[in-house]
């Protein structure tokens, strides 16, 4: 006799999300991938494509979560675990991590937390054995989180980064940067008109900078404007090095190392006639979007800028060069962005910077050939590491006589004077811009400096 056909059990709700994450912390944490590759493009988890957003958003805090917290969950599971994480079983180490942090700092019920951790095991071949294990671990957790969450440190933070920020900026700075990365920052946008009313229909504020800040967990393309193209995603530090160029009406303006592309954005919605250079063709692509969603303007040059020849791609273009006006983005450690980024500290290494030091400063002498006689030249990076931002500065300024420092004033930075250092160039810190409730405060650590080519 035949036996009856039966339908697959549909899945628990939330384990897709859970085990997603899993996947995509163990290619950040053990396969040194991006969390953002992993988002989006080539390199994009298989799943995502049939997660609901509402899980896509859970699935993405989750691990932005741990990565945030990683130093403070290892240290509380270890004190339950006698031999450690089981060498044999890697997902164990994920799945409890994923756990932890849901009791701790998500709005799960405990109980919920610690089923679908047991779910997450009992899926795995080598995870299973040790279902009990995790089970007894959680539930401890949810036992001692209040003294957990009483000794969050800078612990949080790789050793080497803690001790660079002590030695630049002292050990009171360097400890409430680490705070202020250890918390999810909101939404910042740059909207084209009428701040205040975007801020109103989004449910946000408009910052000092002129930014509309929001809290947003779900998916961006959804939220009022994104069709329209009235604004776009940019922290608030971010927008700030553009507008050191002064006014770009009619300006021909060489944006390098582009993508993704906020400050192209800035720059043709100002008035300039842009083109964008960028080596990633992916994330040229983007850009080329995201101008066309924003109905601005900009030639884009797919080209490493060392090796660019202004017009040789476009030899009909208007925009060959030299240039009114160049801003450098160069590529960076992003040590500035980890509130936004939390993959960073554990993706990169203090030889990471000496590599990048030495890009920074052919992109830097590639930028003022650029220039015209009389030209501005703003130089930024999203680092708060002094060799990627003022040590490069004084470098060129001792090697080329050509330029010069122009100082940025107060007021070119809404009247934030800490935003500036004693030579008038531009720093911001995660802590600044601070609010009560810590989801409302911080912005990016960026620095950028001013230059302008001797006529």
């Amino acid at each position: 006799m035949a036996r009856p056909r039966t339908s697959p059990q549909p899945e628990v709700p939330g384990l897709a999300a859970r085990r997603i994450a899993a996947d995509i912390l163990d290619g950040v944490l053990r396969r040194k991938i991006a969390l953002d590759e992993q988002l989006s493009g080539k390199a994009a988890h298989p799943g995502l494509v049939g997660l609901a957003d509402r899980d896509r958003a859970l699935m993405r805090r989750l691990a932005a979560t741990v990565l945030r917290r990683l130093g403070t969950l290892h240290h509380m599971l270890g004190g339950f675990l006698d031999k450690g994480f089981p060498s044999e079983a890697p997902r164990v180490e994920t799945i409890l991590l994923i756990g932890a942090a849901q009791i701790l700092w998500l709005e799960v019920p405990d109980h919920a937390a610690v089923d679908l951790s047991v779910r997450l095991a009992q899926a795995d071949r080598r995870a299973a054995r040790y279902a009990g294990l995790i089970n007894a671990v959680l539930r401890r957790v949810t036992q001692s989180k209040t003294a957990a969450l009483a000794n969050i440190s800078t612990r949080d933070t790789p050793k080497w980064l803690v001790a660079r920020w002590t030695k630049r900026y002292g050990a009171e700075t360097a400890r409430t940067i680490a705070a202020a990365n250890g918390h999810e920052p909101a939404l910042d946008l740059t909207v084209k008109y009428d701040a205040e009313s975007w801020a109103e229909r989004l449910r946000g504020r408009v910052l000092p900078t002129g930014t509309v800040r929001t809290i947003a967990h779900g998916a961006i393309s959804l939220l009022p404007g994104f069709n329209e193209g009235a604004w776009w995603v940019q922290d608030a530090a971010a927008s700030l090095p553009a507008r050191l160029l002064g006014d770009m009406r009619g300006k021909v303006v060489a944006d390098l190392c582009a993508a993704p592309g906020g400050k192209t954005a800035q720059l043709a919605f100002a008035g300039a006639r842009v083109t964008a250079v960028d080596r990633s063709a992916a994330r040229l692509n983007r850009l080329r979007e995201n101008m066309a969603r924003l109905a601005l303007q900009a030639e884009t040059v797919t080209a490493d800028v060392l090796e660019w020849q202004p017009g040789s791609s476009q030899p009909e273009s208007s925009n060959a060069g030299p240039f009114d006006a160049v801003l450098l983005d160069a590529p960076c450690s992003s040590t500035g962005t980890i509130r936004r980024h939390p993959d960073i500290p554990w993706l990169k290494s203090e030889a990471d910077i000496v590599v990048l030091t030495s890009m920074q400063q052919r992109l830097l002498d590639r930028a003022v050939d650029l220039l015209k006689p009389g030209a501005t030249l703003v130089y930024c990076v999203c680092s708060l590491e002094p060799e990627e931002a003022e040590d490069q500065i004084t470098a060129l300024l001792a090697r080329d006589p050509r330029v010069t420092r122009m100082p940025v004033a107060a007021q070119e930075v809404c009247g934030h004077a800490e935003f500036l250092t004693a030579d008038g160039d531009l720093r911001t810190l995660p802590p600044q811009l601070p609010d009560p409730d810590p989801r409302w405060g911080g912005l990016d650590g960026f620095y950028a400096a001013r230059l302008t080519r001797k006529a």
